[in-house]
């Protein structure tokens, strides 16, 4: 016999924050604190180099930095912070295209979950448009991609602040159970 539904535990949401503009980063993590809370982690820049994917739209000189809120959130609101991420993009973009790219996830202990507007065979569809695509799982001691994980996450440069807020996520739970 099936048990009653419960609530999915409340993960931590965070955005992969990708300019060539630091005046559109700015202007993005401004927006982006507005709609999700108070930033509780801001990780350090690190270039955006393996790919060109977005050179011709955003320009060659890419950084990314990873940013983290401090209120937790049902993963069901995945698909909405997707949205919301689109209208800031859009309301930052210029006469090239977007000068931001904003790819809002979420980690919880055991995995990181990235929101796409993209289909693919491992994605997940949630509605809206949107799909979850579970970009790592934690064993090891880090959260372990896989194939199809973007490069600048499967090349460990965000390892140890991904374990950052890992680790403030615990906490947060922890605290939350006492």
């Amino acid at each position: 016999m099936p048990t009653a539904m419960t609530q999915p535990e409340p993960v931590s949401y965070f955005v992969a924050v990708l300019w060539a503009d630091a005046e559109a980063r700015i202007d993005a993590v401004a927006r982006l604190s507005e709609r999700f809370g108070v930033v509780a982690f801001v990780g350090g820049d690190h270039a955006f180099d393996r790919t060109d994917y977005y050179a011709a739209e955003m320009g060659a000189s890419l950084w990314r930095r990873l940013i983290a809120f401090e209120t937790l959130r049902s993963p069901q609101e995945l698909a909405d912070a997707k949205h919301a991420c689109i209208a800031i993009e859009s309301a930052l973009a210029g006469p090239m295209g977007r000068r931001v790219n904003l790819d809002v996830g979420y980690l919880d202990h055991n995995k990181i979950v990235l929101a796409s507007i993209k289909a693919a065979g491992q994605k997940i569809y949630l509605g809206a448009g949107i799909y979850a695509d579970l970009v790592a799982r934690y064993a090891g001691g880090r959260y372990q991609p896989f194939e199809w994980t973007f490069p600048d996450f499967k090349d460990g440069r965000y390892d140890s602040e991904l374990g950052e807020m890992r680790a403030s996520y615990l906490e947060q739970m922890r605290r939350r159970r006492a």
